[in-house]
């Protein structure tokens, strides 16, 4: 009788079932490639797309020569993030159940007193951060010389924060024979020279190395002003309705202030913050897995390696610094065969920066365009298209500076109107001697009807130049410009600042019009 499954790579029995009760019964390509080696005791850097189960690579056959009865640590897990541990954490405690192996996770941010009381415990595997290892190593609570398998994962990561250095303190202390094992989706050509310095004769297991991201993920890009792109990500989620999404951006610092917008906006998110307590993080981490709320917001540093198989998208509010970084953040959905969407907001000036990820990664990065609750291809030949988010619709006779709180196009049309007779609605700062010309005489109570409607029945052409007064009372004559008397219309503000106030006996009598000039002059003396 033939073999198949994960029988078929000698994995011992018990574990074969545990697998089957977790619902894994046929082993990805990784684990193919990956395991037979391991099983074998040689070195191996594995690298596999993000999302193809890379963690069973190394921990079946980690578990498979961990001798139970032996209370020491006898196999080192290294990780870049604390969320990535505990989640390996708890895929080897999955495993182990009821085998008598015990696993213990030693990630910075925790308490150190209860992690030194934890490996009295004498714990077989020890999952931890590099610098958390260390300092317990330093103060004598852990000891290297019994640890026969060493296993980094997301090694470029770890490369990547400046954790190369302690692993190598580390490493130094352990016995020479010992196995080690890097697995990451990603190798940078720096970590050539740390892979020729530690292992002996690695094998290097590449599974379709071309294919960097998965086969069933969806790609895609929409442009956006920095402004506008809080707007548009609400937008975007309001459409597409994940189930739920990983949101990413790329300074830690910027977390808190994305929240409370996105939160403001009307979405249930919460952040990842990499300076907050382990309890925080983890309190964070459980109630997005247990799904209490929509999109989780985070780094890079902070979501790498999760595995979270309810997130349908991942958008990225930052474009990601390189083409390695979109790798592991796209990674984060549409893992084991299930589909996923990875949509970018870019604002124009990033645009370059989405043509050059398609070709690196060989994908097809397609920018969309949203409009009425859709999304739809942009029109050939055109750049900035109506109804894209960020997109200015209008025709550049709009998006001309507007001189007095309105658009261009507002200002013509109003004045346009007001050469057929009407006056340019919604302007309260000037008077335009246009229209019927009598805007400014209605402001004035002293003017005699008569010059009101001799006034208003004149024909007026459209001035150029605004009108800084009201219009004089003298007759105008047809086809010519109104132009104020700048004189009287000083004397009147002068005599309206005066009246203001004064009681009606006090007030200022209005200057008769229909006198003529003469005794007019004679009554001021």
């Amino acid at each position: 009788m033939s073999l198949t499954g994960f029988s078929a790579l000698r994995i011992d029995p018990p574990y074969v079932k545990r697998l089957a009760e977790l619902g894994i019964t046929d082993p990805s390509p990784i684990q193919e490639e990956a395991v037979p080696p391991a099983l074998q005791g040689k070195d191996v850097v594995a690298q596999s797309q993000t999302g193809t189960g890379k963690t069973l690579a190394y921990a079946l056959p980690v578990l498979h020569r961990i001798e139970a009865p032996l209370r020491e640590v006898q196999a080192l897990v290294l990780v870049p993030t604390r969320e990535l541990g505990m989640q390996i954490v708890q895929t080897l405690e999955e495993l182990t159940k009821d085998t008598g192996i015990r696993v213990q996770q030693l990630i910075g941010g925790a308490s150190i007193e209860r992690q030194i009381d934890k490996l009295k415990l004498k714990p077989q595997i020890v999952v931890g951060t590099p610098g958390r290892v260390q300092e317990l190593v330093k103060l004598r609570k852990l000891k290297l010389s019994g640890i026969r398998m060493v296993v980094v994962d997301e090694v470029d990561q770890v490369f990547e924060l400046g954790s190369m250095g302690e692993v190598e303190a580390l490493l130094k202390g352990m016995l020479r024979d010992r196995q080690m094992m890097f697995f990451s989706a990603t190798y940078p050509p720096q970590l050539q020279a740390v892979i020729e310095r530690w292992m002996r004769d690695p094998v290097y297991v590449r599974v379709n190395p071309s294919q960097r991201t998965s086969e069933t993920l969806e790609h895609l890009y929409f442009v956006s002003e920095e402004r506008d792109k809080i707007d548009t990500l609400r937008r975007l989620v309001r459409l597409y309705n994940p189930k739920q999404a990983i949101v990413f951006i790329n300074e830690t610092d910027d977390i808190g202030e994305a929240v409370a917008k996105l939160k403001y906006a009307g979405l249930s998110v919460e952040g990842l913050y990499g300076d907050s307590f382990k309890q925080e993080r983890a309190r964070a981490m459980q109630a997005f897995r247990a799904g209490r709320f929509q999109l989780l917001l985070a780094t890079d540093v902070a979501a790498r390696g999760l595995d979270l198989p309810q997130v349908t998208h991942v958008f990225n509010l930052d474009p990601p610094v390189d083409a390695d970084h979109y790798v592991h953040r796209v990674g984060r959905t549409g893992r084991m065969g299930r589909k996923g969407t990875a949509v970018s907001i870019v604002t124009p000036r990033e645009h370059f920066i989405m043509d050059k990820f398609a070709k690196s990664l060989g994908i097809d990065l397609q920018r969309k365009i949203m409009s009425h609750g859709k999304v739809f291809d942009p029109k050939p030949g055109r750049g900035a298209v109506a109804g894209e988010p960020g997109a200015d619709s209008r025709n550049p006779a709009e998006r001309r500076k507007p001189e007095d709180g309105r658009p261009a196009m507002a200002r013509e049309s109003a004045g346009k109107l007001a050469g057929a007779g009407r006056a340019a609605a919604g302007d309260k700062r000037s008077v335009r001697a246009a229209g019927e010309g009598r805007a400014a005489a209605s402001q004035m109570s002293s003017r005699s009807e008569a010059l009101r409607a001799e006034t208003a029945s004149a024909p007026v052409q459209r001035q150029a130049p605004k009108a800084k007064g009201p219009a004089g009372p003298g007759p105008v004559k047809k086809g010519a410009p109104v132009v104020p008397d700048k004189r009287q219309t000083e004397r009147e503000r002068e005599r309206e600042r005066k009246n203001k106030g004064a009681p009606r006996w006090l007030k200022s009598k209005p200057e008769r019009t229909d006198m003529p000039k003469a005794e007019r002059s004679h009554k001021r003396k």
